[in-house]
């Protein structure tokens, strides 16, 4: 599903990271651990006047506010070609009229349906894809070509402005990433880990605001999990989401020549 060593989890709480100053929230990092993160806002329980602090649910509206009406992801589509261990890599948004009969094939993969759950005819999965391409550009569907073919699926979203950012402490401009391989033969020889971290920098290089990559795979998929481990993102905590128990994963800019 769409979709470590240990590492200290400098996370603080929401809106610290758009209250204060840059050099005060370095502070309040490092002197404060990462507390459980609230459910949705209309779960919160109100707080005493004396017990309110700067830790209240940020709206996904208002964080999309702060982003202007510039491109969400800046422009997946200029990222460009790099090269990985396998060979020539990119990130390509998908078209529906070309990619559809492609995507469907691999949705209806059984090792992928039962994580992604957009197996069945043709219309699921354009139904999928229209939503991410006719919406407001938070998520970008591509597909992933490696020396010119086309062999896996990703869907680089916005973290921030997206309903996962209510089971986590998010930060401004956190990028997500959901993954598949497409071809069985290309599956478990540590290519998902290799395009993964490519991927990954690619956010990185290409998105100046952004500290954080991260993914939420289904605990339940260990090959996804191990992946992303292998990658270089830190296991950072087990969330519950509406559809799964995931294993929330983070890459840091900080880390990521570490890891």
């Amino acid at each position: 599903m769409p979709p470590t060593e240990p590492g200290t989890d400098t996370d603080g709480e929401d809106t610290l990271d758009l209250a204060l100053p840059a050099e005060l929230r370095e502070l309040a990092e490092l002197r404060e651990p990462l507390e459980p993160c609230p459910g949705p806002a209309s779960e919160a329980k109100p707080k005493a006047e004396g017990e309110r602090k700067a830790e209240v649910t940020v709206p996904v509206r208002r964080l999309r506010a702060s982003v202007g009406d510039h491109d969400l992801l800046d422009n997946v589509a200029e990222w460009g070609p790099t090269t990985t261990p396998h060979g020539i890599f990119q990130l390509v948004p998908a078209v529906v009229s070309r990619d559809l009969p492609l995507i469907t094939r691999w949705m209806n993969d059984p090792a992928v349906a039962e994580f992604w759950q957009l197996s069945g005819p043709p219309a699921i999965a354009e139904k999928h894809l229209r939503e991410q391409i006719d919406g407001d550009g938070r998520s970008v569907p591509c597909l992933g070509m490696l020396d010119g073919t086309p062999m896996s699926y990703w869907e680089i979203y916005r973290a921030d402005l997206d309903p996962v950012s209510r089971y986590y402490p998010v930060r401004p401009n956190d990028t997500g990433i959901h993954m598949l391989i497409g071809p069985v033969a290309d599956r478990g020889r540590r290519l998902g880990s290799a395009l993964l971290r490519t991927v990954a920098d690619l956010v990185l290089d290409h998105r100046p605001g952004c500290v954080r990559v991260i993914a939420e795979p289904d605990l339940r998929n260990i090959p996804s999990v191990a992946a992303f481990l292998a990658a270089g993102f830190r296991f950072a905590a087990e969330i519950e989401l509406p559809e799964k128990r995931a294993a929330l994963v983070i890459r840091d800019r900080t880390l990521r020549h570490l890891l």
